[in-house]
């Protein structure tokens, strides 16, 4: 097996169904995984749901069920969404789930024995909707001169018994951790305003509840239970193995995140492995928020659309090509109907998917399927294959950097250049007046082709996945770009070629677009 390479989504909190917002995070955990599978690392996938905490106690009252059977169902929404969204991970991880309770009381007496917990009482605001604490000088003024929390939600006065982690000691130890590792936040935007969050100091962080029980229970401290985003923080060491063994995959190389979260991410996280002494995770990048027509997206507003639907209206490979491209990734990105549509039908079944169409079909229709031999060579055979492998080595040093809608502009470029090349060489014209040059010219984008379906597969696994399939390329090939004698040992074999399907079907526009849950 190659180097481990662990990547992780935030956790859902399923105190309602999935929205868009989930699906963007795990396609784009979905396609670095793969993307990373396919360079030969042991990649580690971890997604799943976040499921204590009293917004799930609340919402459970309020529909008169057991929160229990509340976090039950919910989770398999999440669960199903990862599965038809083609989500490759090998963990869906549940924190109801007891070796995570392990771990978490395991960090917990970690974080004790360092002298990093004491018992104290807590005054202050709390928002129920974030699951976390504010400092007064952190809230805002809503209408009627309310108080509500930095991401706009209500904040209440809490007073009750609590064990608090010394997370004041560690704000130096933050600051240097960021000074020496410029990649720990990305992007740059999000490591600034985590940068100016400590630098304007730490106070001690309330660390567990009285108020319910719904929750790990804190070690020898009956009556309490820990505090959520210690609970949810820590499923990423309870999916590596943590306490058991040497835990391989630890520490994490990425921690995809929403930006809304970085804090709890970037500084409560560092903090709580620093003083249980565990390595930190090399890269914590929170991406940005997916808007529908320039709206954000939330349960409480009333606007949330269930990524199904839209998989359903378009297609998994439309909507994940759709979200990595259109969106440039940490930024911000906004969706609609017609703009799905039109970069779908434009770039992949148009531009990509109608080159492959047409190429393997003349090759089925005109030669029986039998992939040509060489034939009369030209310079601008050559030129092509050197543009699409730069187009895909542009893919993969992009997608290493976690520049996703960047590495498939660069794939782009090859698949531009491809039907250039088709148009120019017009293999339809040549079959009657030259058909040695039809067969190098056929040959030139055969191979161009099987190059671009293996680059662009972590995007839309199905779609190029079938392209691969009609070529017959092996899974255990679909990491090889290069050709490395690939197309000779075909045509040695014998291989013939079935009539292909379209792998990218044009999308039309729905009559009604997915309307919110």
């Amino acid at each position: 097996m190659g180097e481990p390479f662990y990547i992780t989504t935030a956790i859902s909190y399923p105190n309602g169904r999935p929205h868009i917002g989930h699906a963007y995070e795990a396609i784009a955990a979905d396609a670095i995984a793969r993307f990373q599978r396919q360079a030969g690392r042991d990649v580690r996938f971890q997604t799943g749901t976040d499921e204590h905490g009293l917004k799930m106690v609340q919402t459970a009252r309020d529909k008169g069920m057991e929160v229990r059977a509340l976090a039950d169902e919910m989770s398999s929404y999440f669960q199903a969404m990862c599965d038809d969204l083609r989500i490759s991970y090998d963990r869906f991880i549940r924190t109801t789930d007891a070796d995570h309770h392990r771990a978490s009381q395991a960090i917990w007496q970690a974080m004790a024995d360092a002298g990093d917990l004491y018992l104290d009482r807590y005054e202050g605001w709390y928002s129920v909707r974030d699951e976390a604490f504010y400092d007064e000088k952190e809230l805002v003024d809503g209408e009627g001169g309310v108080k509500l929390s930095p991401q706009g939600t209500p904040v209440t006065w809490t007073a009750e018994e609590t064990w608090f982690f010394r997370l004041s000691k560690y704000q130096q130890p933050l600051l240097d951790l960021y000074a020496a590792n410029p990649d720990f936040i990305r992007p740059e935007s999000r490591r600034n305003e985590v940068m100016r969050f400590v630098e304007g100091g730490l106070s001690d962080l309330s660390v567990s509840r009285t108020s319910f029980d719904w929750g790990v229970p804190v070690p020898g401290s009956p009556g309490h239970v820990m505090y959520v985003w210690v609970d949810a923080l820590t499923n990423y060491l309870t999916g590596a193995g943590y306490p058991d063994g040497d835990m391989p995959y630890w520490p994490a190389d990425l921690h995809l995140i929403g930006k809304d979260i970085v804090r709890f991410h970037a500084v409560y996280w560092p903090a709580f492995l620093m003083s249980a002494k565990i390595a930190l995770p090399g890269t914590v990048f929170g991406h940005g928020f997916l808007l529908h027509r320039g709206e954000k997206m939330s349960k409480s507003l009333g606007n949330v659309v269930d990524p199904g639907d839209l998989a359903r209206a378009f297609g998994v490979d439309g909507l994940r090509y759709f979200l990595l491209r259109e969106v440039s990734f940490g930024q911000d990105g906004s969706y609609s109907a017609e703009a799905i549509v039109t970069r779908v039908n434009a770039e992949l079944a148009n531009a990509f998917g109608n080159l492959a169409q047409r190429t393997l079909s003349f090759i089925a229709k005109n030669l029986g399927g039998t992939l040509p031999e060489a034939g009369r060579v030209e310079d601008a055979d050559g030129q092509l294959i050197e543009e699409v492998v730069v187009a895909c080595a542009g893919l993969k040093t992009a997608f290493g950097d976690l520049m996703l809608s960047q590495g498939i502009e660069a794939w782009l470029r090859g698949v531009y250049a491809c039907n250039q090349y088709i148009d120019a060489q017009a293999p339809w014209s040549l079959r009657k007046t030259d058909p040695e040059r039809m067969h190098a010219v056929l040959r030139t984008l055969v191979r161009a082709i099987r190059m671009l379906a293996i680059a662009i597969l972590p995007v839309v696994p199905e779609g190029a996945g079938r392209i691969l399939d009609l070529l017959g390329v092996e899974a255990r090939d679909h990491a090889a770009i290069d050709d490395d004698g690939w197309y000779q040992r075909h045509v040695d074999a014998g291989f013939v070629l079935a009539a292909p399907t379209a792998a990218f079907p044009r999308l039309e526009l729905p009559a009604a677009e997915p309307e919110p849950a």
